[in-house]
């Protein structure tokens, strides 16, 4: 039987890059993309340029891999950008829309581009990054959250949508992931006084949690599990402590959930 092919956007590091190796070893023929394209240094699987915030870059990319294989079986939409801790008035418009060009509008993109090709086989499994951040709310990271809640609501309509014609959708909701993602962030841009000692109290709240969280190995796994799935989920947290606020968020009362994620964050 031949390789099922795979296209994972954002692979140069990261979530990316541990999901496009495990898929590999998994035995599916995997093309993972970056901005910068192919880096020096052999990978397991082959590496394309892709701009995700670009119509005519996706659309490249996705042709490229059409020529190349005939088909794309597995879409994993993960590109995205981090963005620093700061109040939701601390970034211009500009910003924002910069912020949801690249982590909404690039799935958005990616989906559009890969969708006639999979209906037209009948066949498809698009696996789209979000975070626990798609059902709780993040202080003091207001827009970020914001994109990861539009995925959660993207994901669970397009599915709906796409059964039809053998198509699933389904979205992985890790918690923090340590790893070189989360080294750039988007700083605010339009930073007030007013917000600077909160701004660096949850800082350095985030900075500490990130030195023990989770390997991005871990969110591979769940990955591959989403996409090998006979009858996949909609929704599949990845770790212990994502599946723990997934729990938490469906049962336990709203005033409980508010007072743990102040009292996590310190907030006064």
């Amino acid at each position: 039987m031949n390789s099922k092919i795979a296209l994972v956007t954002g692979a140069s590091s990261g979530i990316g890059e541990a999901t496009a190796k495990r898929l590999t070893q998994a035995g599916f023929k995997v093309y993972g993309t970056s901005r910068r394209g192919a880096q020096a240094g052999r990978r397991e699987y082959e590496m394309l340029s892709l701009d995700v915030t670009s119509d005519a870059s996706v659309q490249a990319a996705v042709a490229n891999v059409m020529r190349l294989e005939g088909r794309i079986d597995l879409l994993v939409n993960n590109a995205g950008v981090g963005v620093a801790p700061g109040g939701a008035e601390e970034s211009s418009i500009e910003r924002a829309q910069s912020i949801f060009d690249t982590n909404f509008f690039g799935v958005v993109r990616m989906t559009r581009a890969v969708l006639p090709h999979m209906r037209a086989r009948g066949d498809g499994r698009i696996v789209n990054i979000g975070s626990v951040l798609g059902f709780l709310p993040m202080p003091y990271g207001a827009l970020y959250a914001a994109t990861k809640h539009a995925i959660e609501g993207y994901t669970e309509s397009l599915d709906h949508e796409l059964r039809n014609w053998g198509i699933r959708a389904v979205v992985i909701e890790p918690a923090y992931t340590n790893t070189p993602f989360d080294a750039n962030m988007l700083e605010p841009d339009a930073k007030l006084d007013a917000y600077r000692e909160v701004r660096t109290a949850v800082t350095r709240r985030v900075q500490e949690v990130m030195a023990g969280a989770d390997g991005p190995d871990v969110v591979a796994e769940v990955v591959l599990k989403a996409a090998r799935a006979q009858k996949p989920k909609l929704r599949y947290p990845a770790g212990g402590l994502a599946a723990r606020l997934r729990l938490l968020r469906t049962f336990a009362p709203a005033g409980v959930m508010d007072a743990g994620m102040r009292k996590d964050l310190r907030l006064a």
